[in-house]
């Protein structure tokens, strides 16, 4: 019953991205992955409910059909880091599958009562290709989550390069794909009896279902789009909590801007920009940030704080990272973290609670403002108020 529910609710999901509007690439990628995997559960409820004997024309295709989970899950991943298309390349991540189906070419050609017979008795005469299949899908499923793994990385880099606030824009949705994959092959190459395999893969089923229709992004419209810059732009409104899905789904840096991210050499290796103008920008940027306060922007981007220089972002870049030795955000929450402590010392301030200092100073939640400020003095903002109090003696502004 377990694998029928599943079976249902994962055609279930992959009719609500086919039906969706707007579908994006990444859209078609995990419609297409959704129907392989009802495809494979049908084909193993029928194995295990011993139904197989009356459908006995696809036996021997679900050997293969885990070969296509890993790249499946990579292919996803970037299409949603990176907005790309998919190329000739792309498809041969697949090859494995096509080859496996290949050598399997002779049981397909046998007969629906020899096939059957096979199966009855366990694969007896295939071991050896059983043996090399269990090998193969091995070393492709540890392959394409660790590929899967590095591309979120090198993605949260370019996330910070770009905002000054990423709470909109975090990546648990991808980080969940991943992460509920992995469990998938742990139980896979622990040698477990299939029935524990696609319980597994059935509760992942259920998880990407519930986490994904509650979230309202992966099954609906999203509000991030790229502006004609190259740039990641958010449209509003947008709903600030702890995983916003629509965000993931949508927000797309340009191929090239992820690229550069890779390697620090090769991201500036075009640029022009010498140590006197690079070091006149920095100054630049230092006046900016002390006379307009920029960084008190919750929203505030590196497109943005380009422009009010006149330079290209990946110049602005390049001077933040090379003179000030920080990423973009860093740099930003840094500044908003000194502003703090300047309002948080003024005795006019007492009425208010640190938190709304925290607030007027550009963060724009709580999580955000305790994450960077215990980066930054390596205190959470009760401790560090709290060795104010002792200092001089008086109690100093309430948390909230």
């Amino acid at each position: 019953m377990l694998y029928l529910v599943g079976i249902v609710i994962t055609f279930f999901l992959s009719l609500l991205l086919i039906s969706k509007k707007n579908k994006s690439f990444a859209d078609k990628i995990l419609a297409t992955w959704l129907v392989c995997t009802g495809l494979h559960l049908t084909f193993f409820y029928l194995y295990a409910s011993g139904n197989y004997i009356s459908f006995p024309y696809f036996l021997g295709v679900e050997i293969a059909m885990p070969l296509v989970q890993g790249p499946f899950l990579l292919l996803y991943t970037i299409a949603i880091t990176q907005s790309q298309k998919l190329t000739w390349r792309s498809l041969l991540h697949f090859l494995p599958f096509v080859v496996v189906l290949c050598v399997l070419v002779p049981f397909f050609s046998l007969s629906l009562a020899d096939k059957i017979l096979v199966y009855q008795n366990g694969g007896v005469g295939y071991e050896t290709l059983t043996g090399t299949v269990l090998v193969a899908l091995s070393i492709s499923g540890i392959t394409y989550i660790i590929l899967s793994f590095l591309v979120l990385r090198r993605y949260s880099k370019v996330i910070r390069q770009q905002f000054s606030n990423t709470d909109k824009i975090n990546l648990n949705w991808l980080r969940y794909l991943i992460y509920g994959t992995t469990v998938i092959w742990v139980v896979i190459l622990a040698g477990l009896a299939d029935m524990y395999i696609f319980g597994t893969v059935v509760l992942y089923v259920f998880f990407l279902g519930f986490f994904g229709i509650k979230q309202v992004g992966v099954f609906s419209n999203g509000v991030v789009v790229n502006d004609n810059n190259g740039n990641v732009k958010l449209n509003e409104p947008l709903a600030v909590t702890a995983t916003v899905i629509e965000n993931e789904q949508t927000v797309e840096p340009q191929p090239e801007v992820l690229l550069q991210a890779n390697n620090e050499k090769a991201k500036y290796q075009h640029s022009t920009l010498n140590a006197k103008t690079g070091l006149e920008i920095y100054t630049q940027l230092k006046l900016l940030m002390e006379s307009g306060q920029l960084y008190k922007s919750p929203e505030l981007t590196l497109a943005d704080l380009a422009k009010e220089l006149q330079i290209h972002p990946n110049i602005l870049s390049q001077v933040i990272n090379t003179y000030a030795q920080k990423s973009f955000y860093d740099y930003i929450n840094d500044l908003r973290i000194e502003a703090f402590k300047i309002a948080l010392s003024n005795p006019d301030n007492k009425q208010y609670t640190f938190l709304s200092l925290a607030f007027e100073c550009g963060f724009n939640s709580k999580t955000a403002f305790n994450r960077n400020f215990k980066k930054a003095t390596g205190l959470s903002p009760t401790q560090y108020i709290q060795q104010l109090d002792n200092a001089i003696g008086d109690n100093f502004i309430p948390e909230a």
